[in-house]
């Protein structure tokens, strides 16, 4: 029988191979070599394995960005168990629902939230071990704990890390992602598209506990012996410049919320960004608009990709000295895509339509959920519930979520489109557009609109005109209401589901 632990695939080969001194992790309060960080990871391990953790339980990590997060991650690896990234600023209703779905048997615990993690525990139906990692009882036991570990010998299709769904429209889900996901996608995507090599740093908008900065930020720099830049405080714009300005990363791992914010900053044009020679956005739409700020700003190529966690992570994505802005490029070598329509016909080129896909890094289903598996997972494809077009060169747009389309006046309408629209106006810093059913149960688009400057009638009146001179008039939003801010799920991506009940 074969046998794949990613933890020996992307930390202990780069030891093996000689590169243990090398430095994995750039943090605020150092580096840490590759030998560091496996001889940390070996003793949580250890921890875990003599606080009765077994080969195949979950166990939670709700940590900040740091070496100890990266110790626990490959620690839980190790032992065999499955890793269930939590993440850990949850307040205590979130926390339950994990606890309680998971059934973890342990969670790792950052020392500063024991409070609210205890109270979640509290009240669920299942409550796991809480293990505080920070304090000085914790830190006792790991230095005490050896720094060596045999990693358990799982096989490829055993789960490695629960992926959880945005959980836009209803609570999280997790996609049950094997060893074999993880190490396909870093030979498809991060050696053949990106090119990761031994000499890049990197450095991450999302945090760890997002799939795609798990990737991007964690295992494909370690896959390549490279080295990641980690840092626990919230992420702004000005972190972003301190940290280009400090560690100097070769590839940035960005959402389209932050390109924003850095491309709005009225310090922007002062940043030195020649150490960067690529950076991605993945994890919502990019606007065309935005993309071409960013570059008119910066003038660094920018790699515009889609992945979900039910692929794992980017299956389609732009390439260096090939980007189309306003695509999310090709697809990903392993990977084969096809645009079908409601009953599973292949559409033609420049037709709007359902995303299949298939490649080695299919989860093995959804969590406790046997009809969405059914209906998402259907043999070798996985049915997204994402909407793209294909051009003739092969280029794919984004189109939205399939159940985001909103029936208005009887035509469909994609949210993403409107905000798009919307984004091209000066005064919109953030927008996302939700249906909202009125008296008589007709849906009709409401935006909800973070503003620059000023707020007010006047300005919801004008962005209605805008909107009406660049796209048709049944587009237009009914309603426009201004928020200082809008709702996000635990993976940070707009909480449309609130937005409609008005929460």
């Amino acid at each position: 029988m074969a046998h794949l632990n990613i933890a020996d695939f992307f930390l202990d080969d780069r030891v093996r191979e000689g590169r243990g001194d090398r430095t994995a992790l750039h943090t605020d309060a150092g580096r840490s070599s590759y030998h560091e960080v496996q001889a940390l990871a070996n003793r949580y391990a250890n921890v875990l394995s003599s606080a009765g953790v077994l080969p195949e339980q979950r166990v939670i990590v709700a940590l900040p960005d740091g070496p100890d997060y990266v110790a626990a991650l490959f620690g839980i690896l190790k032992i065999g168990a499955v890793v269930v990234m939590v993440n850990p600023e949850l307040k205590p209703d979130a926390i339950q629902y994990f606890f309680e779905y998971s059934r973890a048997a342990a969670a790792l615990v950052d020392a500063r939230h024991a409070e609210t993690f205890r109270a979640a525990a509290s009240r669920a139906a299942h409550a796991p071990v809480l293990l505080l990692v920070g304090d000085g009882e914790w830190r006792a036991r790991v230095d005490a704990a050896p720094a060596v570990w045999r990693n358990f010998p799982t096989h490829p299709d055993d789960p490695a890390i629960w992926l959880f769904s945005g959980g836009t429209t209803g609570q999280p889900k997790a996609a049950v992602q094997p060893h074999r996901s993880y190490r396909n996608t870093a030979q498809c995507y991060a050696a053949r598209i990106l090119c990761y090599t031994e000499n890049d740093v990197t450095l991450s908008v999302p945090k760890l506990y997002f799939g795609y900065a798990t990737g991007s930020n964690l295992l494909f720099p370690f896959a390549a012996g490279a080295s990641s830049v980690l840092f626990d405080d919230r992420c702004t714009a000005d972190a972003i410049f301190q940290r280009v300005a400090r560690f100097r990363p070769t590839i940035l791992v960005a959402v389209p919320t932050m390109i924003n914010q850095m491309v709005s900053h009225p310090d922007a044009a002062r940043q030195d960004f020649s150490c960067l020679r690529l950076a991605t956005s993945a994890g919502e739409g990019l606007p065309e608009e935005l993309h071409a700020r960013w570059d008119g700003c910066f003038g660094v190529p920018l790699l515009d990709g889609l992945g979900t966690a039910e692929m794992w992570h980017i299956f389609l994505s732009n390439r260096p000295g090939r980007v189309r802005r306003g695509t999310l490029g090709e697809v990903v070598p392993g990977f084969e895509v096809r645009v079908m329509d409601e009953e599973g016909r292949e559409v033609p080129d420049g037709t709007m339509g359902h995303l299949w896909v298939r490649g080695g890094s299919r989860a093995l289903g959804y969590w406790q959920h046997l009809d969405k598996t059914q209906h998402c997972f259907r043999g070798e494809w996985v049915v997204t519930g994402d909407l793209v077009r294909r051009d003739a060169d092969g280029y794919y747009t984004y189109g939205g979520r399939a159940d985001e389309m909103l029936k208005v006046s009887g035509k469909w309408l994609s949210a993403t489109e409107l905000e798009s629209c919307l984004l091209l106006h000066p005064e919109i810093a953030q927008v996302a557009v939700v249906g909202v059913s009125d008296p008589n149960g007709l849906v009709k688009p409401h935006a909800y609109v973070v503003a620059r400057h000023h707020r007010g009638d006047d300005l919801a009146e004008e962005l209605k005109a805008f909107v009406r001179d660049r796209l048709e008039p049944y587009k237009c939003p009914r309603e426009v209401i201004f928020v200082d801010s809008l709702p996000t799920t635990h993976l940070g991506k707009v909480d449309r589901g609130r937005l409609r009940t008005g929460g």
